[in-house]
């Protein structure tokens, strides 16, 4: 393994909303900013004082765990002051986007998971959602851009032009006015411009996650890939005008799985009884059973994954307060069943999903603190 992870990487960590998770961050920014009714809840008032623009980096990727690794290849993230926050659950990208974009908890918001089922009982893949659901209607509450530019907050979201208009993009950023980044070097300068006047400016860079799940945390392009966030972050810094602050932050953190860890429940016949769908990802998954079934399925799951998940009926996933309150209209979303997976174990799904899937290397989504935690760096 080159993710240099010590154990207590392993700890489960409950998501800390209402103090220091990442539905906190953009309330506290509209705070900074003047938007009325927003609340400081991570006291950066003192931090961002004379601040009248704020950029929000968002690196995929870049747990609290990582910044070490990253560090020693993109020194400015070892220098400037960072604290910790907390993602929401599960801890994978279109959970924790539509976290940050809402300032809500996962429960609220219904963006549930990496993959989840429709009424319809089709599978939505968030990353591939290409607007059925609407949007509006599958993540029903107001963006904190949205918010932000009714005040008379300049917004803007810079992130790949591929990602204009997509389904999690209108679920997490609307109200922010687009902005196409398709390398780093123009994310950090149309940033930089969004910049010239006062305001509140996303960006989002996703390739130090895609190197985790492709090669491997800590492998060599996962590596390049360390050194460009790290000239990405300096390029911001530098350029910086009077009365900006850069805030760096990420959606989850990322541990690498080795074959030993996983278990596949497309060929496992004590595992595939009583399935009629599946969802999540492979660190979480949503299993929804044939009626009457839910009790075996549970008995059969947790003998054959033992200590290298909990599996957890809806009902206590819920009480153990990872969503926060989940309404009544997204319930069915949340299978009957739900695995988190600990240590370095996943449940892949052969002949559920893409193949693909079962052969990354960097997995994310459970409660662990590596996954979890993530950095809030601030410069200004």
């Amino acid at each position: 393994m080159n993710d240099q992870l010590p154990p207590e990487a392993f700890t489960p960590v409950a998501p800390a909303y209402g103090s220091a998770s990442l539905a906190d961050l953009l309330p506290s920014v509209s705070a900074v900013l003047g938007v009325p009714g927003a609340v400081d809840v991570l006291g950066l008032g003192a931090e961002l004082a004379g601040v009248d623009r704020i950029a929000v980096l968002l690196v995929d990727g870049l747990g609290t765990y990582q910044i070490p690794l990253v560090a020693a290849l993109a020194p400015i993230l070892g220098e400037l002051p960072t604290r910790a926050l907390t993602s929401g659950f599960p801890s994978t990208t279109p959970v924790s986007l539509v976290t940050l974009g809402t300032g809500a908890l996962p429960g609220a918001h219904g963006v549930l998971g990496f993959t989840l089922r429709k009424p319809d009982g089709g599978i939505l893949n968030h990353i591939q959602w290409k607007g059925d659901p609407d949007p509006a209607d599958w993540q029903p509450l107001l963006t904190r851009f949205e918010t932000a530019a009714a005040a008379g907050v300049n917004v803007t979201q810079v992130t790949r032009p591929e990602f204009e208009g997509t389904g999690l993009t209108v679920a997490a950023n609307r109200g922010a006015a687009f902005s196409g980044g398709p390398d780093p070097l123009t994310l950090s300068t149309r940033m930089l411009e969004a910049l010239s006047r006062p305001g509140l400016v996303y960006g989002y860079h996703p390739d130090l996650d895609h190197q985790g799940h492709a090669a491997g945390v800590g492998s060599p392009p996962w590596q390049e890939a360390a050194v460009e966030v790290g000239r990405l972050v300096t390029r911001l810094v530098e350029g910086l005008p009077a009365g900006a602050a850069l805030l760096v932050t990420a959606d989850h953190g990322q541990l690498n799985v080795p074959l030993e860890g996983r278990f596949d429940l497309g060929t496992d016949p004590v595992l595939a009884a009583g399935i009629v769908a599946v969802s999540g990802e492979p660190r979480v998954r949503y299993l929804y059973v044939e009626d009457g079934s839910r009790d075996d399925v549970i008995a059969a799951w947790r003998g054959v994954l033992g200590d290298a998940a909990w599996v957890l009926t809806r009902e206590e996933a819920i009480a153990g307060g990872w969503y926060g309150p989940v309404p009544p209209a997204h319930l069915g979303r949340l299978g009957d069943v739900v695995v988190i997976c600990q240590q370095r174990a996943v449940v892949v799904a052969s002949g559920w999903e893409p193949p693909a899937v079962g052969r990354l290397v960097g997995y994310h989504g459970s409660v662990t603190a590596a996954e979890m935690t993530v950095p809030l760096v601030i410069a200004r």
